[in-house]
């Protein structure tokens, strides 16, 4: 007996001296998208790829699943709903584009409380126990007054195209651009108008507002909205403004066209599409028991007037210049971070 009680406790000692890490299988786990929105090819680019890197994912035993859903509505207590029911389904991580960063934030409370791990992207949340993806989206605002002041030093009026009113994405991109636009004080916004990040949307916001603007030397956009703008332009017969593209196919095909016609000049950012696959695998490493930082940031995509053709040949028609991350590029994020 007391030969076997020696040996426990020399095991019991290996064990302080040599912890042993205990990390999660994730191949029965089970991982939901929460969207608010697909009403742009951003979103649905979006989509397609969270779909394919999950689809692999989930064919490789990594998840068992990674289902993704969409709200009808961009409404707050829409997406706060199919989140409750995400949690009744037995979800082990939520990642979620919100539709709000601080609506949303009862049901993820919700969600954490159920000891439910909960990614956001793009549109983050606010809620502590939550994790966050996000791109400086001021940055990405402000940059586009920066460029313009170089390509037009002397200034002069612009119109801003805003994105999904009441969406923390709209707000951050605009504050960059006044931002921008209060450090480089030659240019002034003459007007301002909400695309929905959506080419159709923009072309009749900006067709509307146009008769009663003066002359506009630049536009200053969030993405989904150049060409829609460029075709307001061209039907109003008004001389054609240096407009910042967002990283659309059509953007680029009409910016290539009019490069090669008569050496337009520009440039192009958006966030690429492809940060949803971020956020499953920062999730999937979270739920295997890795260690990651609350707050992760991202670089936006820019398209120079250089990298124009290698980009718009390797995107895909009707798509988005884009992204996607492996496993491997979230570790290193995550790596990074610390």
């Amino acid at each position: 007996m007391k030969f076997r009680k020696m040996l426990l406790a020399s095991a019991a000692l290996a064990c302080v001296a040599m912890p042993i890490q205990a990390m999660a299988d994730t191949a029965a786990k089970k991982i939901a998208l929460s969207n608010n929105y697909a009403g742009n090819s951003w979103r649905q680019a979006m989509l397609t790829s969270w779909e394919k890197v999950t689809g692999e994912a989930v064919k490789a035993g990594v998840v068992a699943a990674a289902d993704p859903f969409t709200t009808a509505e961009n409404q707050a207590t829409e997406q706060a709903a199919q989140i409750q029911n995400m949690i009744l389904q037995g979800y082990d991580a939520i990642v979620i584009n919100a539709a709000s960063p601080t609506a949303l934030n009862g049901a993820v409370k919700e969600a954490c409380d159920a000891g439910i791990t909960v990614v956001s992207f793009d549109g983050i949340v606010t809620e502590p126990c939550a994790w966050r993806i996000a791109v400086d989206f001021k940055e990405m605002g402000r940059s586009q007054v920066e460029y313009l002041s170089k390509k037009i030093p002397a200034g002069g009026n612009l119109l801003e195209i805003r994105g999904l009113a009441g969406v923390f994405v709209d707000d951050e991109i605009s504050a960059g651009i006044h931002a921008g636009v209060a450090q480089f004080p030659q240019f002034k916004i003459v007007g301002s108008v909400h695309g929905d990040w959506a080419q159709d949307v923009a072309q009749k916001a900006v067709a509307g507002i146009l008769p009663s603007l003066p002359e506009v030397i630049g536009v200053v956009t969030q993405g989904g909205d150049g060409y829609g703008a460029a075709q307001a332009f061209d039907a109003a017969k008004r001389p054609m403004p240096t407009i910042v593209m967002g990283n659309r196919q059509d953007e680029l095909k009409w910016w290539k066209e009019q490069k090669e016609a008569n050496g337009y000049e520009t440039m192009s950012v958006s966030i690429a599409p492809g940060v949803s696959t971020l956020a499953f695998w920062v999730a999937q490493q979270i739920l295997d028991g890795k260690e990651v930082k609350k707050d992760l940031v991202v670089p936006f995509l820019s398209i120079s007037q250089d990298t124009l053709d290698a980009s718009f040949a390797s995107t895909q028609e009707g798509g988005v210049a884009n992204v996607e991350y492996s496993q491997a590029d979230a570790e290193k994020v995550i790596a990074e971070a610390k």
